[in-house]
């Protein structure tokens, strides 16, 4: 027994591997940790195991780690259930580790759930994947010293977000490596689909969360040179002529169930000024056509047929930008979803001119299709301040909805020719400069149903995904650093 009453050596000493790792598990009994420590008493380079039975998420459960960790390399397993390693799979987590320098390594892994074994993939780690919820599978191995430094550096004592906090600061000084090689098992007890997950981090009830993990990512961007005062541009609205004050967009493809009952909400609206409504088809063939062709009797109404090429939703937002008759606001509604009341168009433009913004983000409610309230309720996005927004905006997966753009801004900037992202990835650009307005009265009802495009996504269309979304952090977070270095 070692002197601290819960870590004991799993082997006898042995000179040459006792020094390689000490493994640190969370313990709630002696059941729960039976088999991992079966598995760990199998591995030669495992010096000691460390059960921790208070949460590795804080503070000063690290600091406790970093206090008993003396082997060279430090794992800490991050979940409560049965873990097991394919052979030699320690050792080749070391070797990377070893031949790259890396201060923590990760890999792909097996999940098993509901005794179904399926394959769980993991992505690159780089600059911009920021998100405090990277997935880097549940086997950290940190090199020692690399842990040690970054709890040095903690002046913050979390409950929640140590974790995360010892990630970006060992990043600061060292490569987070992915070893894309499939090298342990574990049980998966979250079997939620895709789109169940999407909003967790908006859930009133985790805002303690994220308001400590706002703080560290804050702190982060200060220590890179990524972080921007509440500073902003001011808006100077043109005195270019426009037909139409706003113009509502809805891009669309093959939404014959739901392109409907958008178009109605939209050309409903009561409004001092005169708007329109583009709709962008992209190619169609399931009657969504028809279905838009209907209300080509009203006036307010553009119907814009894409050609062949390549669009995606990115694509069809720029050709209704560009648009002759695009108005002086554009103001996005998905295809899925309806504006909650006649007053959405009405209060975007008023929001415009009252808080002097480049953009604007609205609130909605989740519903099913029969626009059913359906848990978490109410995405206001809080964690948007006026000081704070567009750094936390590098943490989170996605600034809310419905949104509003000026448009003689974002012709200049455009979106990107994507489906996926592409309205994150201008919320970023223009919070690099301009302030970002807020409405917290709901704005539309954003319909969750089956054929939502991010409803039951594969693990392999998830990691794309997110690693897109990590693409444009990076790209942002650099030009921020640029720019704040050319000051």
């Amino acid at each position: 027994m070692h002197k601290y009453k819960n870590i004991f050596y799993i082997c006898e000493p042995n000179p040459i591997y006792m020094k390689r790792i000490d493994c640190f598990i969370p313990y709630e009994d002696d059941a729960q940790v039976s088999r991992t420590l079966e598995s760990l008493s199998k591995e030669e380079d495992v010096a000691k195991v460390v059960l921790v039975k208070e949460s590795l998420k804080s503070t000063s459960t690290l600091r406790y780690i970093a206090s008993v960790a003396e082997a060279d390399y430090s794992l800490i397993y991050t979940k409560y259930t049965d873990l097991s390693f394919g052979l030699f799979a320690l050792e080749r987590m070391l070797a990377i580790a070893d031949d790259t320098g890396a201060a923590m390594v990760y890999a792909d892994h097996f999940n098993e759930k509901d005794g179904i074994r399926k394959e769980a993939p993991v992505i690159d780690y780089q600059m911009g994947s920021l998100r405090d919820d990277f997935d880097f599978g549940s086997v950290l191995l940190y090199r020692t010293s690399a842990l040690k430094d970054a709890v040095t550096r903690m002046d913050t004592d979390y409950e929640f977000a140590a974790l995360y906090d010892l990630r970006l600061k060992v990043s600061q000084k060292g490569a987070l490596e992915h070893i894309n090689e499939f090298l342990y098992y574990e049980i998966e007890n979250d079997t939620r689909l895709s789109g169940e997950k999407l909003f967790d981090y908006v859930d009133p009830k985790n805002r303690g969360v994220q308001i400590e993990m706002e703080k560290v990512v804050t702190e982060h961007l200060k220590a890179i040179g990524g972080y921007l005062e509440p500073v902003f541009k001011d808006v100077k609205f043109s005195d270019e002529e426009f037909e139409y004050e706003a113009s509502v967009i809805i891009p669309c493809k093959n939404r014959v169930q739901s392109i409907g009952d958008a178009i109605h909400s939209a050309l409903n609206q009561k409004t001092s000024f005169k708007y329109n409504v583009i709709v962008v088809d992209d190619n169609s063939d399931d009657g969504t056509v028809d279905v838009i062709k209907t209300f080509l009797g009203d006036s307010k109404l553009i119907y814009v047929a894409q050609d062949k090429t390549y669009h995606a939703i990115g694509g069809n937002w720029n050709v209704a930008l560009h648009h002759p008759k695009c108005g002086r606001f554009a103001l996005q509604l998905d295809s899925d979803d309806m504006y909650s009341d006649e007053n959405t168009v009405q209060k975007f433009v008023d929001a415009f001119y009252a808080q002097n913004c480049a953009m604007v983000v609205g609130t909605y409610q989740l519903t099913d299709f029969k626009l059913n309230p359906i848990p978490p309720g109410k995405i206001d996005h809080r964690e948007w301040t006026p000081e704070n927004g567009r750094n936390n905006a590098l943490r989170i997966n996605g600034l809310g909805a419905p949104r509003g753009f000026y448009v003689p801004l974002l012709r200049t900037i455009n979106f990107p020719t994507t489906k996926y992202g592409e309205d994150y990835a201008v919320g970023l650009r223009v919070s690099r400069e301009y302030q970002i307005g807020r409405i917290y009265d709901i704005m539309y009802n954003c319909r969750r149903w089956e054929h939502n495009s991010d409803a039951a996504l594969d693990i392999y269309k998830v990691n794309a995904n997110n690693l897109y979304k990590d693409r444009i952090r990076t790209w942002e977070l650099k030009a921020r650093i640029a720019m704040n270095a050319s000051r």
